[in-house]
C-alpha cells in the first residue's frame, strides 16, 4: 500500500507531475533544452515576482548544495550563523567545512535568534555574511527573516544575507525582495511537491558581486559559472532533464493556483494542525514563530510515535517522528505541497482514533 506522506519532505507528488518524467530526453546543450529551461526561469520569475536585480536558477542537487555554494562563493572574511535546530546548525558546519571562519549565535531548539542579538554581533564589523534557516523543520520553527532583512538593509547593507528556505519556499510567503534576502534557496521535494533532486535559488546582484571577490569557489559550487550559463538558459553541468520536465509542469499548476492562494492554503492547514495539537498536546516552537509548512508537537502524553506510524501505515498514511534528540519526545506533521485542509483533517482524525484522543 502506498503511504501518503505527511512528513517534512519528501511530500506527495501528483500522478500528472510524475508522468512528466517519462517524456523523451533531450540534449542539455540543445535549443529544445534552452527553451525548456528558459521557460522555467520565466515561470519562477513570475511566480515569485522577482525584480530585475534577482535571478533564479535551478541546480541538480539537494538544497544542501547551497550551503556549500554560500561557503565557497560568498563568505569572504567571516560568517555569522544563526543556529536554532539541526538544519541551521548543518548550514554553519558546512560553511566551516569550506575552510571559512564562522561564528554561531545559538539558541535552544524551538526558539529563534532575534534581530537584536544579530545586530549586536554585526555591529562589530567582523562579518560579511549572515546565514539563517527560515523554516527549521527539526522543530517546526519559523525565523523572523523579514525583520532581520530590514535590520541588515538599514545597519549593515554590505553583509550578504543567505537564507535556507528549503522547507518553506513555495508554501510560506517567500518573496526574496520583500524579505530582504540576497540568496534564498529551496529543495523541490518539499513545498514544490516534486521528487527530490533539484534545488531552486534566487540570487541578487549584490550576492553576485560578492562572488566576484571570492577566490577558489570550487567547481559545482562556483556561483558565477552557474549564472554565466543562465544567460543562455543552460547549466554548467548535465542537469536532470526529467525532473525539469516535472518542474515545468508543477510551475504551470502553481501559477494557475496563484501564490496568494497557495500561501493561504498552507496557512489554513497549519492553523488547523496547531489548533488540534494544542487541544491534546503542546507545540514545540516559541509562540508566534510556528512554521507554516510543518508542525512539531511535544509528545506530552508519552505516546509511542513509532507504533503510531505503524498503525497509520495500515491506513495509507505516514507522519514523522521527532528529529534526532527529539525522537519520541516530539512528532512532526508536514502540511505542504499539494495537501489540502480536507486531507489534513482526515489524517488528524486517524491519529485521534488510533490514540483514542477525545475531540
Amino acid at each position: 500500500m502506498h503511504k501518503k506522506l505527511l512528513i517534512p519532505g519528501p511530500t506527495e507528488v501528483s500522478t500528472q507531475v510524475l508522468q512528466e518524467q517519462g517524456r523523451p530526453l533531450i540534449g542539455h546543450r540543445s535549443k529544445a533544452f534552452s527553451e525548456l529551461y528558459g521557460g522555467i526561469t520565466g515561470k519562477l520569475t513570475s511566480l515569485f515576482e522577482l525584480p530585475e536585480n534577482y535571478q533564479p536558477t535551478t541546480t541538480t542537487s539537494s538544497g544542501t548544495l547551497w550551503f556549500d555554494i554560500v561557503g565557497r562563493s560568498i563568505v569572504k572574511k567571516k560568517a555569522l550563523c544563526c543556529i536554532n535546530g539541526a538544519f541551521s546548525k548543518r548550514f554553519g558546519e558546512i560553511v566551516r567545512s569550506c575552510d571559512k571562519p564562522a561564528d554561531y549565535i545559538e539558541v535552544e531548539w524551538g526558539s529563534v535568534v532575534k534581530p537584536d542579538a544579530i545586530a549586536e554581533k554585526l555591529a562589530t564589523g567582523e562579518y560579511d555574511t549572515l546565514t539563517m534557516c527560515h523554516n527549521e523543520s527539526s522543530t517546526g520553527t519559523r525565523s523572523p527573516v523579514t525583520e532581520v532583512g530590514k535590520l541588515l538593509k538599514k545597519e549593515v547593507p554590505d553583509v550578504v544575507f543567505a537564507v535556507d528556505s528549503v522547507s518553506s519556499m513555495g508554501g510560506d510567503w517567500t518573496l526574496p525582495h520583500e524579505m530582504g534576502v540576497d540568496i534564498l534557496f529551496a529543495s523541490t521535494q518539499k513545498c514544490f511537491a516534486l521528487p527530490p533532486g533539484l534545488a531552486i535559488a534566487f540570487v541578487n546582484d549584490k550576492a553576485l558581486a560578492r562572488a566576484q571577490e571570492v577566490p577558489n569557489r570550487g567547481g559545482y559550487t562556483d556561483m558565477l559559472e552557474i549564472f554565466e550559463f543562465e544567460e543562455k538558459h543552460q547549466t554548467p553541468f548535465t542537469p536532470n532533464v526529467s525532473l525539469l520536465y516535472a518542474l515545468d509542469k508543477r510551475l504551470d499548476l502553481m501559477l494557475a493556483e496563484t501564490y496568494k492562494h497557495i500561501y493561504q492554503r498552507h496557512l489554513d492547514m497549519a492553523e488547523l494542525t496547531r489548533k488540534w495539537a494544542k487541544t491534546h498536546f503542546e507545540m514545540v516552537p516559541e509562540k508566534g514563530y510556528e512554521s507554516v509548512t510543518v508542525s512539531c508537537i511535544k509528545n506530552t502524553l508519552g505516546k509511542n510515535v513509532k507504533e503510531l506510524n505503524q498503525n497509520l501505515a495500515e491506513r495509507g498514511l505516514e507522519i514523522s517522528n521527532g528529529y534526532g534528540k527529539l525522537s519520541e519526545k516530539t512528532f512532526r506533521i508536514g502540511h505542504m505541497g499539494e495537501w489540502t485542509v480536507e486531507g489534513i483533517k482526515e489524517a488528524l482524525a486517524a491519529i485521534d482514533e488510533i490514540w483514542s484522543l477525545k475531540t
